[in-house]
């Protein structure tokens, strides 16, 4: 992915920016690698530093009103003040620390509908800064991941959707201000006591939060609600385990009210129960992501221009 964009409140013949991603695909705690090509313009331009940084589509509330909006999470300068000469090239490296929080897109390879991810460069000249355009990347599933959304396509759960929600959830150690919610129809076994089913990932160094939410139906005497479970498991070992069975305990517990409580606000969990085990073997395939589940979404057209940015391939 490249993309250019003439900083304009300089006017023709005004420096240009190029950012290279060696590869937009990553992973939660790897890092984005590639370089800033600086060209000067016409004349000598001081630039006072240049930025990189992670931004993606949310969901917020406002009162009563829900909106989508784009919101900046992870930030890296590039460089300082600097003195670009008249036609000078100038190409700066860079490797951005992708954190470890960072929200799922892809899955086997195909864009979750509803996940959106870029990269931004900001260039400040002139006592103007210029956000520049945006650099698709695509956030791929460490192993933990891949093994637990693999169980939930291996039990016949179907994919819905995914978004993400301004907030923190309580009791877990979260650190950016939003988190994931990846949306399943629930799975012929559980469909006569639950409608959907919310998967949500917290993500450390060490280890993994998993954080389930079942839609459950309403009985002869009393209303549908939600029910919630915490469960953590560490990455080291996620390969020798048997997924599929400990994805179904950690559901009929979460759907039986152990250890879980109704969602506090809007954005907090109650306290769940920490399951134990980890994991076997990985399903192949599309996790179950029906025709029109998946979609390739233009990251500019997601994001509605916003930041004033397009896409180039």
């Amino acid at each position: 992915m490249v993309f250019k964009k003439l900083l304009g409140a300089l006017g023709v013949g005004g420096p240009s920016v190029d950012t290279v991603l060696s590869n937009p695909n990553t992973r939660p705690g790897l890092v984005l690698d590639g370089q800033v090509n600086l060209r000067g313009g016409d004349a000598a331009a001081n630039i006072e530093h240049i930025s990189l940084a992670l931004v993606t589509r949310v969901e917020m509330e406002s009162g009563d009103n829900e909106y989508a909006g784009t919101m900046e999470f992870h930030r890296l300068p590039v460089t300082g003040a600097l003195q670009l000469a008249a036609g000078q090239q100038l190409s700066i490296p860079f490797q951005l620390p992708v954190p470890w929080e960072t929200p799922i897109t892809d899955v086997y390879g195909q864009r979750l509908h509803g996940m959106t991810m870029g990269l931004r460069t900001e260039l400040a000249i002139a006592r103007a800064v210029d956000k520049g355009d945006l650099d698709q990347v695509s956030v791929h599933p460490l192993p933990v991941h891949e093994r637990i959304l693999g169980a939930f396509s291996q039990l016949g759960f179907r994919f819905k959707g995914a978004d993400l929600e301004r907030g923190h959830l309580r009791g877990v150690q979260q650190t950016l201000p939003f988190y994931q919610e990846i949306e399943f129809f629930a799975a012929p076994q559980y469909s006569h006591v639950v409608r959907e089913v919310e998967l949500t990932f917290v993500t450390n160094q060490y280890s993994v939060d998993v954080i389930i939410e079942c839609d459950k139906r309403g009985g002869l005497f009393s209303g549908g609600h939600d029910s919630f479970g915490r469960y953590s498991v560490p990455h080291a070992g996620a390969e020798s385990v048997d997924w599929a069975r400990q994805v179904d305990g950690w559901l009929n517990e979460t759907i039986s009210g152990y250890g879980s409580r109704a969602k506090q606000g809007s954005h907090g969990y109650g306290g769940g129960h920490h399951g134990g085990g980890i994991g076997g073997a990985v399903v192949g395939g599309a996790l179950g992501f029906g025709a029109g589940m998946l979609a390739g979404e233009v990251l500019d057209d997601a994001f509605g221009g916003d930041d004033g940015g397009d896409f180039e391939e």
